[in-house]
């Protein structure tokens, strides 16, 4: 491919291009039908100003570099993938620094020929069809943003900006790392579990550490509910009072969790100011840092011991380490500076003569690598290897698709393949897209619709032994499935703390609601920040942290504790409890005596005493006392439809039997006075027992004709209420009608009115008509009971108001039959 922009001159003859300028880049180069690109970082230094190479030398980052040619390598002997087809590679060192790394991206399109025509095979270096890299977000973002435009695939190893994953902006960029949004939320998911809702973040001042940071904050909220207590930005530059303001509010803050999203330099820096109280933090490390050695001391563990970390997903490629070792630099040509370089920072020797007259060592090319002391063999820990590995096998896999093209099947304009000869670069990225396979350790590769990886990181924690060295050890990983989202696994038995409890440290702003209460957050405070607020009467909360009460059932209450809904206690007048006892008893010994007053006045109905009384209207009066006694059993107990239905008419319809009675009763005494006088003989044919039975029948229907309109109409029911007490449910026969019972209680008054006042006219009737008295105090008694009723009734709540009404019933029922038969009792009974 040929970028003709501004490092290109088209003043040439159209069938030719020239570049503008070549740049003095350090690489490794191999030739093949097909070249693919690779960036690394093999030297790193802060200031580049002639682009020299005498930085330091970056051994792990040349060790990338071999991770791709022994890939390519791999691939060239496999004969089921790319057959009949040669990779070959050109690798540029970066050398840490943007313009470097963007120029080697540039050279890496467009080749380095300086001068070629189109249409023809060129020699030398040939544009490559793919990159593996930029190790670098920023670089990867320079690069991308020109690279897109010509949808040349970048595939990076270890650039995890999430802002890469915009395929507006970056149409090309594929990567086999997982993006910074998803190690957010895998250090979320981290947080969660441990239970660490309020924490500190600091970040590197870059477009890494910058874009973390937004996507910490909304995310750290949404998934999990916690919010930051800090946020602080690490400037790259040493500047003291910048990092000492840093932790100075690192101690301030009640925060105990630390993530940093920084790289090495950055915790250097911040360490130089940390204070032995800092013991108390518990360190999250994200993967800029997590495996970085320089970090491990005896110097930093004090502060930094226990450090949970988010790594690289460790893999093996089998064959690397015995493919180092045959590195040699005799058998690499000129072109191949990095193998050079590495010996010379290996064994400390140089291959230029000059070297020697200046008293130093010349390599000689025979030196012994196994033997040597260098980073480079250790393979047991390949993270960013593997991923260069994968990113390597992505590509290929991608070619090998595109070679299986079927002509005629193809994708694309009129069903065409793409060829190697006419490669474009938007066609390889086409199948790349598509491109699923697992590597021989067992992972699944393929790209999702931003060009992510499926991603995995694995969890390491930073292990202080007693004999003072240090070991960074697995404890678990955290990877996105396609069905069940993120998943964590943690071995929380391995995990060291840098605590004498040895115990994960608690970093919350405000300790949990328990259930039975929720929370109320105050104006101006972050949300993990909030008071406890007990549920109100009738609401609780059995989950922690609600946000509010939900409000029981109706038939249910809240419990003491508010945490769970409990059924309301019932109350009514029943048989059980000591005032129903009482009642109950006080109307069977009611009954009992009706019944034995009863058998006194059959035994001894011949008696004069019996028969001056009307006997017929007595047994009729003990039979309907009786009742009424009897009745009031109706009101106690737990009230159903037939109790509450019958309760009243049986109350109603007793009392006008019993009250009629004494109404004919009264009626006939003064009857019968009134005959004993001269000329008074012609009233008592309108008191004779026909006429008396008819009386008593007519008003006890009419009472009667009033329950069955009553019932009729609305009839009472059993009714639930919670209007006098929250916490418990009152039973009780809701009358139905008011109107209904007015009247049948009216009617009740109305016939003791009357019956009052004709005894109350002839109470000063001689002594043989002095059964008038006793009506008169009778009635006085029942009328007495029944005014102070009304008034108690109404204002006595739930059982208490049945318990008057059978109070009322009892005193009533009581006061007539002593009233009217005790006297009679006491003349009748032998021996009194």
């Amino acid at each position: 491919m040929i970028l003709l922009s501004s490092f290109l001159e088209s003043s040439f003859p159209p069938s030719s291009c020239k570049l503008q300028k070549k740049f003095n880049l350090n690489g490794m180069h191999k030739p093949g039908d097909v070249i693919l690109g690779g960036l690394f970082e093999v030297h790193y230094s802060s200031v580049f100003p002639k682009r020299t190479f005498t930085s330091e030398f970056d051994t792990p980052g040349f060790r990338h570099a071999m991770t791709m040619a022994f890939a390519i390598d791999e691939i060239n002997k496999n004969s089921k993938l790319l057959p009949n087809v040669t990779l070959g590679y050109s690798l540029y060192d970066n050398c840490a620094t943007l313009d470097i790394g963007f120029s080697a991206a540039l050279s890496l399109a467009s080749g380095q020929e300086e001068q070629f025509r189109l249409l023809e095979n060129c020699s030398g270096t040939p544009s490559v069809v793919g990159i593996v890299g930029d190790p670098f977000s920023t670089f990867s973002i320079a690069a991308s943003s020109v690279l897109g435009l010509f949808k040349l695939p970048i595939v990076s190893y270890f650039a995890t900006c999430s802002c890469l994953s915009d395929r507006q902006r970056f149409p090309s960029f594929f990567r086999t790392i997982p993006s910074d949004a998803f190690q957010v939320r895998a250090m979320i998911q981290i947080l969660k579990h441990f239970g660490w809702t309020w924490v500190g973040l600091l970040v590197s001042d870059d477009d890494y550490g910058l874009h973390v940071s937004r996507t910490f904050k909304s995310d750290f909220l949404q998934l999990s509910g916690g919010c930051l207590a800090y946020s602080e930005i690490l400037p790259w530059e040493d500047h003291p009072n910048e990092y000492k303001k840093i932790v100075d509010l690192m101690v301030r803050s009640t925060a105990r969790v630390v993530i940093v999203f920084a790289h090495q330099i950055h915790l250097i820096h911040l360490m130089k100011e940390v204070r032995e109280n800092i013991t108390k933090h518990a360190w999250i490390a994200s993967e800029a840092w997590t495996l970085v050695g320089g970090l491990h001391t005896p110097e930093f563990m004090p502060f930094l011991g226990g450090t949970l970390g988010i790594a690289i997903r460790r893999g093996e490629i089998p064959g690397f380490r015995d493919y180092l070792l045959k590195i040699n630099p005799e058998e690499q040509n000129s072109a191949n500076n990095m193998v050079k370089q590495f010996w010379e920072d290996t064994f400390h020797c140089r291959f230029s003569a000059n070297w020697l007259e200046a008293g130093g060592t010349v390599c000689t090319g025979e030196e012994e690598l196994r033997n040597a002391e260098t980073e480079l063999l250790d393979v047991t820990e390949l993270r960013p290897e593997y991923n260069i590995y994968k990113a390597v096998y992505a590509l290929a896999h991608a070619l090998d698709d595109m070679l299986h093209c079927v002509p005629g099947r193809g994708p694309f304009i009129g069903h065409t393949c793409a060829t190697l000869q006419k490669l474009e670069p938007w066609q390889l990225m086409y199948y790349l897209e598509k491109v699923n396979f697992t590597t021989p350790f067992g992972d699944q590769v393929f790209f999702d619709e931003n060009g992510d990886a499926l991603p995995i990181y694995d969890i390491m924690n930073w292990l202080w032994l007693p004999d003072g060295s240090t070991k960074v050890q697995n404890v678990g990983e955290v990877k996105r499935s396609v069905f069940k989202g993120e998943e964590l696994t943690l071995d929380e038995n391995k995990i060291f703390w840098n605590f004498k409890s040895n115990e994960p440290p608690t970093s919350v702003c405000s300790k949990s609601c328990p259930p039975g209460t929720h929370i109320a957050r105050e104006r101006g405070k972050p949300v993990c920040c909030f008071d406890c607020i007990p549920c109100s009467e009738g609401k609780i909360s059995n989950n922690t942290d609600s946000l509010e009460c939900t409000s029981c059932p109706e038939d249910f209450w809240s419990s003491p504790q508010r945490d769970h809904c409990v059924l309301k206690r019932t109350e009514f007048l029943s048989y059980h409890e000591p005032l129903g006892i009482c009642l109950t008893t006080t109307s069977l010994l009611g009954t009992f005596i009706c019944t034995v007053v009863l058998g006194i006045f059959t035994y001894h109905r011949s008696t004069p005493m019996v028969r001056a009384n009307n006997s017929e209207l007595s047994f009729l009066l003990l039979v309907s006392l009786k009742l009424c006694f009897l009745c009031s059993l109706l009101f106690i107990g737990r009230p159903r439809l037939w109790t509450c239905q019958l309760r009243h008419a049986a109350f109603g319809i007793s009392f006008v039997l019993c009250v009629s009675c004494i109404l004919v009763k009264t009626m006939v005494v003064v009857a019968v006075f009134k005959a004993s006088k001269p000329g008074g003989g012609t009233n008592l044919k309108w008191f004779g027992a026909i006429q008396q039975r008819g009386a008593v029948l007519v008003l006890t229907s009419i009472q009667a004709a009033i329950c069955t309109a009553w019932l009729v109409s609305s009839s009472p029911t059993p009714h639930k209420n919670t209007q006098y007490h929250n916490d418990k449910i009152v039973y009780e026969c809701a009358i139905g009608s008011t109107i209904g019972f007015a009247v049948l209680l009216g009617y009740i008054g109305l016939l003791a009115i009357l019956s009052f006042l004709l005894a109350f006219l002839a109470r000063n009737l001689p002594d043989n008509f002095n059964e008038a008295k006793f009506i008169t105090f009778s009635m006085l008694i029942f009328c007495a009971v029944w005014v102070a009723f009304v008034p108690a009734y109404v204002n006595s709540p739930g059982k208490y108001a049945d318990a008057v009404e059978v109070f009322a019933i009892l005193a009533s029922s009581f006061g007539l039959l002593v009233a009217l038969f005790g006297p009679k009792c006491y003349i009748i009974l032998p021996g009194a």
